[in-house]
Protein backbone atom coordinates (compact mmCIF):
# COMPACT_ATOMS: atom_id res chain seq x y z
CA UNK A 1 0.00 0.00 0.00
CA UNK A 2 1.29 3.54 -0.69
CA UNK A 3 1.18 6.66 1.12
CA UNK A 4 0.30 9.66 -1.78
CA UNK A 5 1.42 13.32 -1.56
CA UNK A 6 -2.14 13.85 -2.58
CA UNK A 7 -5.37 12.66 -4.87
CA UNK A 8 -5.49 14.60 -7.92
CA UNK A 9 -8.64 14.57 -10.31
CA UNK A 10 -7.33 13.62 -13.99
CA UNK A 11 -8.84 16.86 -15.44
CA UNK A 12 -6.46 19.19 -13.09
CA UNK A 13 -3.59 17.52 -14.98
CA UNK A 14 -1.41 18.90 -18.27
CA UNK A 15 -1.99 16.20 -20.99
CA UNK A 16 1.50 16.15 -23.69
CA UNK A 17 -0.23 14.75 -26.87
CA UNK A 18 3.21 13.57 -28.09
CA UNK A 19 4.14 11.87 -25.47
CA UNK A 20 0.70 10.62 -24.41
CA UNK A 21 1.80 11.57 -20.62
CA UNK A 22 -0.23 13.39 -17.84
CA UNK A 23 1.58 15.90 -15.76
CA UNK A 24 0.73 17.59 -12.49
CA UNK A 25 3.64 20.37 -10.95
CA UNK A 26 5.40 18.67 -7.70
CA UNK A 27 6.33 20.47 -4.92
CA UNK A 28 10.26 19.46 -5.22
CA UNK A 29 9.92 21.26 -8.77
CA UNK A 30 9.61 18.75 -11.09
CA UNK A 31 6.32 17.37 -12.05
CA UNK A 32 4.10 14.00 -11.57
CA UNK A 33 3.40 11.66 -14.49
CA UNK A 34 1.42 8.74 -15.70
CA UNK A 35 1.24 7.58 -19.21
CA UNK A 36 -2.17 6.92 -21.27
CA UNK A 37 -0.74 3.28 -21.52
CA UNK A 38 -0.64 3.04 -17.95
CA UNK A 39 -4.08 4.59 -17.06
CA UNK A 40 -5.35 2.10 -19.78
CA UNK A 41 -4.27 -0.39 -17.47
CA UNK A 42 -5.87 0.52 -14.34
CA UNK A 43 -2.60 2.10 -12.77
CA UNK A 44 -3.25 4.77 -11.04
CA UNK A 45 -0.31 6.16 -9.21
CA UNK A 46 2.01 9.06 -10.80
CA UNK A 47 5.41 8.98 -9.67
CA UNK A 48 7.68 12.24 -9.51
CA UNK A 49 11.13 11.03 -11.23
CA UNK A 50 13.23 13.32 -8.99
CA UNK A 51 12.17 12.51 -5.82
CA UNK A 52 9.88 9.69 -3.36
CA UNK A 53 6.19 11.83 -3.57
CA UNK A 54 3.57 9.23 -5.42
CA UNK A 55 0.07 11.09 -5.85
CA UNK A 56 -2.84 9.06 -6.64
CA UNK A 57 -4.85 9.60 -9.93
CA UNK A 58 -8.47 9.80 -10.11
CA UNK A 59 -10.26 8.65 -13.36
CA UNK A 60 -12.90 6.91 -14.68
CA UNK A 61 -10.61 3.52 -16.19
CA UNK A 62 -13.95 2.94 -18.59
CA UNK A 63 -12.93 6.56 -20.72
CA UNK A 64 -9.97 5.58 -21.55
CA UNK A 65 -11.33 1.70 -22.96
CA UNK A 66 -12.83 3.94 -26.05
CA UNK A 67 -10.72 2.62 -28.65
CA UNK A 68 -10.67 -1.12 -27.34
CA UNK A 69 -12.03 -3.48 -29.93
CA UNK A 70 -13.18 -7.43 -28.08
CA UNK A 71 -13.20 -9.71 -31.36
CA UNK A 72 -15.54 -12.63 -30.07
CA UNK A 73 -15.22 -16.04 -31.91
CA UNK A 74 -18.27 -17.65 -33.32
CA UNK A 75 -17.92 -21.48 -32.92
CA UNK A 76 -20.01 -23.87 -34.34
CA UNK A 77 -20.54 -27.79 -34.12
CA UNK A 78 -21.21 -29.54 -36.97
CA UNK A 79 -24.00 -32.44 -36.53
CA UNK A 80 -23.32 -35.31 -38.97
CA UNK A 81 -26.85 -37.59 -39.45
CA UNK A 82 -26.33 -40.91 -39.51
Amino acid sequence: MSIYHDEIEIEDMEYDEDTETYHYPCPCGDRFEITREELENGEDEAKCPSCSLIIKVIYDQDDFMVGEQVIAVKKTKRLELA
